[in-house]
């Protein structure tokens, strides 16, 4: 069964609608949303666009902040800081990947961790190492919303990642364990990577790198989340396999449609949260 990653987005983002409409019922205040942009990045154009048009679907008001590319870490704190400050902004969100001078830990960390959609400041991380309630990395929280839109139950089962990142890898580790899950987190240095992932039921990939996952290195019946995004002769693919591996699995997302629209939904629901758990 292929994992429908824009129908459950569009249920997600209905819901936090929803929840927009009876906070700001509520609370009388409008939900607001910060993003800080550095540089001309084109892919994050993209991505922002993208993140500002959901914030105006669900009734969320969003703020951009542009800074030049030769902007230093000390321009970027101010603006940080006076995000921080401002009672009327719930959300910061500052666009990855900053150029290269800039010291991308020391700035999320600057960021008010209760203001920190994105899931990355240390704090948040913390509280989903020790299964507290947190503010949840946007990919890795849409991969586990999909698994339980389609019954998809951790519970018990073998979730092998093959990806070791702070944006995905990491921190979905840490929410299958959480789920009850058995974890083994591969990556580069893993000995005999395709054995592993043989013992899979529930494979996760996250590299980068087009169709990495072949079908010999699927168990019959495994649940297979596809994270990657990359560019092949001008089209978009998976780190997956997807023709090969699709008639061997029980469920697959593909790429694009699959974890892709996620991330932004869960930036919003993040969003919405933020707001929450400031009136409550």
């Amino acid at each position: 069964m292929i994992i429908d990653g824009k129908q459950t987005a569009a249920q997600v983002r209905a819901e936090v609608k929803q929840g927009v409409e009876q906070a700001v019922a509520q609370y009388g205040t409008p939900i607001s949303l910060a993003v800080l942009v550095v540089g001309e990045n084109p892919a994050s154009a993209v991505y922002v666009r993208n993140k500002i048009k959901a914030c105006a679907e669900v009734g969320i008001r969003s703020i951009e902040v542009r800074l030049p590319e030769s902007a230093t870490d000390e321009d970027i704190l101010v603006e940080i800081e006076r995000c921080n400050a401002d009672d009327s902004i719930h959300g910061i969100l500052l666009q990855l990947p900053l150029p290269p001078h800039c010291h991308e830990q020391d700035l999320l960390a600057a960021i008010d961790p209760d203001k920190d959609v994105d899931g990355l400041h240390i704090v948040q991380r913390g509280r989903l190492f020790c299964g507290l309630p947190a503010l949840l990395p946007c990919t890795p929280y849409g991969v586990m919303t999909l698994l339980s839109a389609y019954g998809i139950d951790p519970k018990g089962k073998h979730a092998v990642v093959v990806g070791r990142s702070n944006l995905v890898g990491k921190p979905l580790a840490m929410m299958l364990l959480n789920a009850n899950a058995t974890v083994t987190v591969c990556h580069s240095r893993t000995v005999d990577l395709p054995a592993v992932c043989r013992t899979a039921d529930i494979l996760c990939v996250a590299v980068g790198r087009a169709g990495f996952i072949t079908e010999d290195m699927v168990k019959p019946g495994a649940v297979v989340i596809d994270v990657g995004i990359n560019r092949v002769d001008g089209k978009l693919c998976g780190d997956v396999d997807y023709d090969a591996v699709c008639a061997k699995c029980s469920f697959i997302t593909p790429v694009p449609g699959g974890v892709g629209p996620m991330t932004v939904a869960m930036l919003m629901k993040n969003t919405l949260t933020a707001y929450l758990n400031r009136h409550q």
